[in-house]
């Protein structure tokens, strides 16, 4: 900044002024350029800040007052300032844009946001990530765990493995007195929902020990050695508290196999799993501390944290059977009310591959429907549509002209026809054109006793699921002619390929056997014609099976337009409980 005039001046920034010895309020007056110019020859403004920059003066009055004009940029206006008694100053700083001050802003709002994260203790003020560099809250610890065995319902072979970590806890002197050592650790491993942490708690509530909870991501911090010394804690406090258990849910967080790259967030992830394997070593025999880990990716977990000595046990926590869901149903219709027709039997049989976290949210679901639409008592049709809603879709609102309808109802019946003609498969429950999330109907099937829960499937049943998921594009093809046929098919053509690539892959179904892990351009393509071979076969066989059941395609198409929901008993009634018309069901498919 720099003046003209007479002589250099502070910028006028004064609040308040005395005039007549009275203190009073600045007060605020704009005035024209007319005005302002008059105002310097009447020597009515003392001084005047002039920014060229922005084509403005702020003058100062007689009284204290200030003001702001816009000025032009010409000769004149320079002459009569100079000629003035005035006092002026110039100044040509150069403003900061709109984005400059954001950007300084934010970048301020971090560093005082990252200094409160890292410096600010865990639970001051309700707010904010602990201070790595203190020491770390207490861990989730229940000293009375009430849950129990019998709160654990359909993974009994679970069970089983581990009632001797029970007994070990509520009768150490047995085992130490014959020399025996207790493992140190048992993995849980499953998919999701499966009942890990309950199966843990419940051994917790059965040796009635504290249970010392975490999950293995909190150990993972920014700062290199912030994981490390959480475990440390961890287990300081589960010595405090011995005999006691110890639960870290996904432990695949921390415990993924170690390799060569040195990145920082390796870094870390490798100095707490050391710091793990460190402390599981350390364990005393008669500690009575166990360690029980969940995950549901024991393939990536490092091979030293699987050794004897600290996972000892690796518990197999898979997918409840028929048997098993019937009995996770059990426990979770404690307290609901239920109509007569309603079969928890039934219910266990149509949810294959439900784990007990989806049946517990299927009843609890049914529950609240039930509640919504009655007096809270669930019925047959409120699970049934319960049901449809989770595996489909909720109902849409889309309202199908006939055609679209017809061309539904074609789709539905080739499925559920070649459902029930192919030899054992699965049971056709429910045949609806009522339209469900993305699709536009629905074909339900029962697993058989044979096929339910079971992980071995036969060649003849898989060619079954890729002839019943033709059945659909068939019968528009039976019905329409090849070049009418539509787009509702995509789906069922996904799970079609999906279902042979694996027949050729996976399980050697195929003529030649491949690695798919390690294919050459050349046995990918042998692979690609194989797979092409069962599906056009099976596509065949599916339209020739529709062709000479024409009538009953004809007769249950025209029973679901008019009832859009159709029991699968009536179709088995319909075709003679399944006889393959005109279809040799011993072909090969090779």
């Amino acid at each position: 900044m720099f003046s003209i005039g007479k002589g250099i001046a502070t910028r006028f920034t004064a609040p308040t002024v005395k005039v007549d010895t009275k203190e009073r309020k600045v007060e605020y007056h704009p005035r024209t350029y007319t005005q302002f110019i008059q105002g310097i020859k009447n020597r009515e403004l003392p001084s005047v800040i002039i920014r060229p920059n922005k084509n403005i003066a702020v003058f100062q009055e007689e009284n204290g007052d200030y003001g702001d004009v816009s000025i032009p940029q010409n000769e004149q206006l320079w002459q009569t300032l100079m000629e003035s008694e005035t006092e002026v100053l110039i100044d040509n700083t150069q403003p900061v844009s709109l984005i400059e001050n954001v950007v300084m802003f934010f970048f301020i709002a971090y560093i005082f946001t990252l200094g409160r994260t890292l410096f600010t203790p865990r639970g001051e003020g309700g707010m904010g990530m602990s201070n790595p560099f203190m020491k770390s809250a207490e861990f989730n610890m229940e000293n009375e765990v009430t849950t129990r065995f019998k709160d654990v319902e359909g993974i009994d072979s679970a069970k089983d493995e581990l009632e001797e970590i029970v007994d070990f806890l509520k009768n150490p002197e047995k085992y130490y007195g014959s020399g025996a050592r207790i493992p140190r650790g048992a993995l849980l491993a499953g998919a999701p929902g499966t009942g890990k942490t309950l199966l843990a708690r419940a051994i917790a509530g059965e040796s009635s020990v504290p249970f010392v909870q975490c999950s293995a991501a909190s150990f993972i911090e920014m700062f290199v050695g912030v994981g490390a010394k959480r475990v440390r804690e961890l287990f300081e406090q589960a010595r405090e508290n011995q005999p006691c258990i110890i639960f870290i849910d996904e432990i695949d967080a921390v415990g993924k196999k170690r390799g060569g790259t040195t990145t920082p967030g390796n870094d870390e992830r490798e100095q707490t799993i050391n710091q793990l394997l460190t402390e599981m070593d350390g364990f005393d025999n008669e500690t009575g501390i166990v360690v029980i880990a969940a995950t549901n990716r024991i393939d990536i977990l490092d091979d030293a944290l699987l050794r004897p000595g600290r996972f000892d046990r690796k518990i197999q926590v898979s997918l409840p059977s028929v048997k098993g869901r019937l009995k996770i149903l059990g426990v979770h219709a404690r307290g609901k009310k239920f109509a007569p027709d309603v079969r928890l039997k039934n219910l266990a049989k149509q949810t294959t591959g439900f784990s007990g976290a989806d049946l517990a949210n299927l009843l609890n679901e049914c529950a609240i429907r039930a509640v919504k639409d009655g007096d809270g008592t669930i019925t047959n049709d409120i699970t049934e549509n319960v049901y449809q809603r989770i595996v489909v879709g909720a109902k849409g609102d889309v309202k199908y002209s006939f055609r679209k309808k017809e061309l539904v109802a074609y789709h539905e019946a080739g499925h559920a026809i070649i459902g029930v003609l192919v030899p054992d498969y699965d049971k056709v429950r429910k045949v609806s054109i009522m339209p469900r999330g993305a699709a536009g109907g629905v074909t339900f099937f029962q697993p058989s006793e044979d096929n339910a829960d079971s992980p071995f499937y036969t060649k003849e049943y898989l060619l079954a699921q890729i002839l019943v998921a033709l059945g659909g594009r068939a019968a528009e093809e039976v019905i329409y002619g090849a070049n009418r046929v539509t787009t509702g098919a995509s789906s069922d053509y996904a799970r079609v390929y999906q279902i042979a690539r694996e027949m050729v892959t996976t399980y050697g179904f195929g003529k030649n056997k491949y690695d798919y892990r390690n294919l050459s351009p050349s046995a990918a393509l042998k692979v690609d014609n194989e797979i092409e071979n069962i599906v056009s076969q099976c596509y065949r066989y599916a339209l020739k099976m529709l062709t000479d059941n024409k009538d009953k395609l004809e007769e249950l198409k025209d029973l679901l337009i008019e009832e859009e929901i159709v029991d699968g008993e009536v179709v088995y009634d319909m075709l003679g409980q399944g006889r393959c018309n005109s279809f040799d069901c011993s072909v090969s498919f090779d």
